[in-house]
């Protein structure tokens, strides 16, 4: 099986390190080329302009979707032409009282070639395929109620 991997650099910018006088932003690099800003989330001080842990979850979760439903629909012959999706990750606190991402919502829309059509019903049961067989979905089963609308 694969090892993937990111690196993190977070480097403080001030002289005191205690609560309150820190920054949390910092880069992740993705294969050593692609850099991408990541802070809190902004209700928790971070910087809007950033990416944070919370929505790169659910651009993981939307992404892995994503490619597992690709990989469906062209092994059943469907001539996907774009699909588009609005992920939301939740905040709130989970059966232990802990704060954590409690539910992901995706809202997939598949636009197939001209002339192709295909039942709402199929749709559906296709978009669950794609939930039951997606790595990150899989990861986050227990944790996560995650919704495709």
């Amino acid at each position: 099986m694969s090892d993937l991997s990111i690196e993190l650099h977070w480097q403080r910018k001030t002289p005191v390190f205690a609560t309150g006088t820190y920054s949390n932003s910092h880069i992740v690099q993705m294969n050593r080329l692609h850099e991408i800003d990541v802070d809190s989330a902004p209700d928790w001080g971070g910087d809007p302009a950033h990416t944070n842990p919370e929505q790169a979850l659910a651009s993981a979760l939307s992404s892995c979707h994503m490619m597992t439903f690709l990989a469906l629909a062209a092994k059943a012959g469907w001539p996907v032409a774009s699909y588009h999706d609005y992920a939301e990750a939740h905040l709130g606190k989970n059966p232990k009282g802990q704060m954590s991402v409690t539910r992901i919502d995706l809202h997939p829309v598949v636009r197939f070639d001209t002339g192709f059509a295909v039942a709402d019903e199929k749709l559906a049961e296709m978009q669950d395929r794609a939930h039951r067989y997606c790595f990150i979905a899989n990861t986050l089963a227990d944790s996560v109620e995650i919704n495709i609308r």
